[in-house]
């Protein structure tokens, strides 16, 4: 079980390196060593900052007394899946929302849509929602705020000073991705643990050090590995970026992460980024985005809710029918 989730922990950063340095590397900042290195370092420093994600998937999405092991090996295995289906695509989909789905999906299966807490389901709706439009509005608002600032100085100048400061954004992306996307494997990690009575459920639930630790080295060490399929697709195919652009994107991405798992809100980071660097090409002009590969994204963020729930739902009742189950 533990080991699952830690598959899962590693294909979510390798599958969203690029959410963190897709727009470093498109300026050439750095090289996608470079990159993917610092980012796996800082995902790690993340994803040990805190634990509020984790316990609300832990604890807040469905009821945690009533979930047993086979439904969380069925929640992992779709999240894994639907990972590896959407790189192969080169699709920059959401991990976070493949888990929780599929989660909500297994857990459905077994005991109905009662087993599901509103109010945890209300802050995923939320961030599905709201997070890729703030991350948008920040993004060209900041991207505004920078062209206004410096209007008055030369291109070059502008280009090698946010070549530097671009280092800086890219570190606090992948700082702030740790922060909640590192978390939310732990929550899963620890609500086996509780099915499985290690550790107390509901109101004396609570995240181990130990799954901490192996949770923060298993993302920070996939998003190492990189996956740089999905890097050109965010870094260059939307819309094409210079360091101040890519300083701008990761910023802002970086702003409405952290400030979401500060609330202990399990958003997409890759919507967030994504969001941002739509904002932030749409301050030049609208066509200089292309929004055909937006929409394929968007079309991809809307088919991961029903895909993972149906796969989750599935994988449950498969389990259930060859006799995996408590």
């Amino acid at each position: 079980m533990v080991g699952l989730g830690l598959l899962f922990e590693f294909v979510n950063g390798f599958h969203d390196a690029a959410n963190s340095i897709a727009t470093v590397v498109s300026t050439r900042v750095l090289t996608p060593i470079q990159a993917t290195v610092m980012a796996g370092v800082l995902d790690v420093a993340g994803a040990l900052s805190g634990t509020a994600v984790a316990t609300t998937i832990g604890k807040g999405i469905v009821d945690s007394a009533r979930v047993t092991e086979d439904l969380v090996v069925a929640a992992l295995i779709t999240a894994i899946v639907w990972d590896l289906m959407t790189f192969w695509a080169a699709l920059p989909t959401s991990s976070s929302h493949a888990l929780i789905f599929g989660l909500i999906g297994a857990a459905v299966s077994a005991h109905g849509f009662d087993v599901v807490i509103g109010a945890g389901l209300q802050k995923t709706v939320f961030g599905i929602g709201y997070s890729p439009a703030i991350a948008f509005l920040v993004g060209y608002l900041v991207m505004l705020g920078i062209y206004w600032a410096l209007r008055n100085l030369s291109y070059a100048i502008v280009n090698r000073t946010f070549g530097k400061l671009q280092i800086v954004s890219s570190a606090f992306m992948a700082f702030s991705h740790g922060g909640n996307d590192g978390q939310k494997t732990m929550g899963i990690i620890a609500l086996a643990l509780a099915a499985g009575g290690f550790i107390p459920s509901g109101a004396d639930f609570f995240i181990p050090d130990w799954v901490k630790i192996v949770c923060a080295l298993a993302i920070g060490l996939g998003t190492a590995t990189g996956g740089r399929r999905i890097i050109k697709t965010m870094g260059s195919r939307i819309t094409t970026l210079q360091p101040v652009n890519g300083f701008a994107a990761e910023a802002s991405a970086g702003a409405v992460i952290t400030l979401a798992t500060h609330f202990g809100i399990p958003i997409s980071t890759t919507h967030a980024i994504s969001g941002a660097i739509l904002g932030v090409g749409a301050t030049r002009r609208l066509s200089a985005v292309r929004w055909g590969i937006a929409g394929r994204i968007v079309t991809a963020w809307v088919l991961t809710i029903p895909g993972c729930f149906i796969l989750g739902y599935g994988t449950a009742t498969l389990l259930r029918v060859v006799g995996v189950h408590p």
